[in-house]
């Protein structure tokens, strides 16, 4: 078992806030031990070591991020950094696999206005191999796909341009996502912009080993790629601004 109070306390800062230095070194052994024992019998009496290993330390991660966002781009920063975190609780309902437990933790910042639902967001996920920092819109609804490629036809070279910038590709590389096997009829298969017309995700991601969060260095650094996601993510949100907003979440 992992001392509890000791570790806390080497969250704390001199004015006894905490700061998020990177994950402590028990979290993969945890979500390790997790992924071999995913019942509650394992997990319950476990709680508070997951608490001190991984939850207390997302929130942290949460905090820091939410914090660049009022600075750079309030219209994606949480109320409560806190509500950016999703649970480690599968939803077992429709599902063959009756595992209680996610074996990984994320997070996820999406534009306030369109909720969680809907647009382009900020994500983070850790497992108990690799870790992953991307921005995008994973899905979307018939009108809001529309919505983007209509904006994209207009504005594909904008959009080429961020997608182009040295330190976004150097981090992230190609656009990823899913796509239709032929451009939407009304644009034409000679549009400049049929390659990302035909796309029903636009996706930027970087994965690395999971070992990386565990370093001071790694804060710092993952803030930073989030911040290059920005223009990215605004790109595809805005033309969806206007649009009826889903239900937004809780």
């Amino acid at each position: 078992m992992v001392s509890v109070n000791k570790m806390t306390a080497s969250r704390k800062t001199t004015n006894g806030a905490t700061a998020f230095k990177g994950f402590p070194a028990g979290a993969l052994k945890f979500l390790s031990a997790l992924k071999k024992n995913n019942k509650r019998e394992w997990f319950q009496p476990r709680k508070e070591e997951f608490e001190e290993l991984l939850h207390t330390p997302l929130v942290e991660f949460a905090r820091l991020v939410n914090e660049m966002l009022r600075k750079t781009a309030p219209e994606y920063a949480m109320p409560e950094p806190a509500k950016a975190l999703n649970r480690i609780y599968r939803d077992v309902r429709f599902s063959n696999d009756k595992s209680p437990y996610q074996t990984h933790i994320s997070m996820l910042f999406p534009h306030q206005r369109l909720g969680k639902k809907m647009g382009a967001a900020l994500y983070f996920n850790l497992s108990v191999t690799e870790a992953m920092l991307s921005g995008g819109m994973y899905f979307g609804e018939t009108r809001e796909l529309q919505a983007v490629r209509e904006h994209l036809a207009v504005r594909h070279e904008e959009f080429r341009a961020i997608l182009a910038a040295k330190a976004l590709k150097q981090r992230f590389g190609e656009l990823l996502g899913e796509s239709l096997q032929k451009t939407p009829k009304q644009f034409g298969l000679d549009h400049p912009a049929a390659d990302l017309l035909k796309r029903k995700q636009w996706l930027l991601l970087t994965q690395f080993p999971a070992s990386e969060v565990l370093s001071e260095k790694f804060p710092a650094e993952a803030v930073k790629g989030f911040q290059l996601l920005i223009p990215f993510i605004s790109f595809l949100n805005a033309p969806l601004k206007e649009l009826p907003a889903r239900v937004l979440e809780d």
